[in-house]
């Protein structure tokens, strides 16, 4: 029992630590978020309360509201840290690669599957819409990538749809902040056997990081802070921390 207990408050007080990090991280980027957080809070407290004074429960609809207030802040936060994580991120090489590592379940992904000298570089994603190819880099050095990538996957598997798209803040190009918005939305329209057989396939026909290493340096900036948000955040906020592909069959 004793050392059950020990064990929580460690993970407990490691939480709270992530969380105050993640908050100083947040602030650098957006100065006000303390107050805005607050003031979510104190506002929807302030609501609830004051319809439990109207109706005579005030003791239940104080507790409510109390209740209410650490979630709406909870969101709140959460979504400005996301935020600040994509601002610090933006145009730095394997930004998309951070963001899919965040984009949920049912996806797997794998990052720089092609990649260029000046590392202009293609993910992959696999998932109920198919394969898609996010690309991020210089436009006209992508566009190639994608096309032999295309390519590779028309000749082993025809029938599987595939989608692409660039990263970018260009005309046609998707902001990396709605990376995952983007990949959500597409049309489902494969089986979880089906997705665990086109990994199989995929990982028979190998990629480039089988075969290369990935470019020297630290990871682009704002990445820890995105991790850290999706951790802090609620459900509801943010996509859980996850490349797991539990939906298609496959282990963790």
């Amino acid at each position: 029992m004793a050392r059950k207990s020990n064990a929580e408050t460690a993970a407990n007080t490691g939480r709270l630590k992530q969380i105050a990090l993640t908050y100083k991280m947040t602030r650098k980027a957006d100065p006000k978020v303390g107050l805005i957080v607050a003031g979510v809070g104190i506002v929807t407290f302030g609501v609830l309360l004051a319809i439990g004074f109207l109706i005579g429960h005030e003791l239940y609809l104080g507790i409510l509201g109390l209740l209410v207030a650490f979630l709406a802040m909870a969101i709140v936060f959460g979504r400005r840290a996301e935020r600040a994580a994509f601002g610090q991120m933006e145009g730095q090489p394997g930004a998309a690669a951070a963001v899919l590592d965040n984009v949920g379940r049912g996806w797997t992904t794998t990052p720089a599957v092609a990649m260029t000298r000046q590392q202009d570089i293609v993910h992959r994603a696999v998932g109920k819409a198919g394969v898609v190819l996010i690309a991020e880099g210089n436009p006209n050095r992508v566009k190639p990538l994608l096309a032999n990538e295309k390519k590779k996957l028309a000749r082993i598997m025809p029938d599987v749809p595939v989608h692409d798209f660039i990263v970018g803040t260009g005309e046609g190009e998707v902001p990396l902040k709605k990376v995952r918005t983007t990949l959500l939305k597409l049309p489902r329209v494969l089986a979880g056997p089906q997705i665990t057989e086109i990994n199989d396939k995929l990982r028979a026909m190998g990629d480039l990081m089988s075969n290369m290493p990935l470019p020297k340096g630290p990871m682009p900036k704002g990445s820890h802070l995105l991790c850290m948000s999706t951790a802090t955040a609620t459900p509801t906020a943010t996509a859980t921390v996850s490349s797991s592909s539990s939906e298609s069959g496959e282990p963790p």
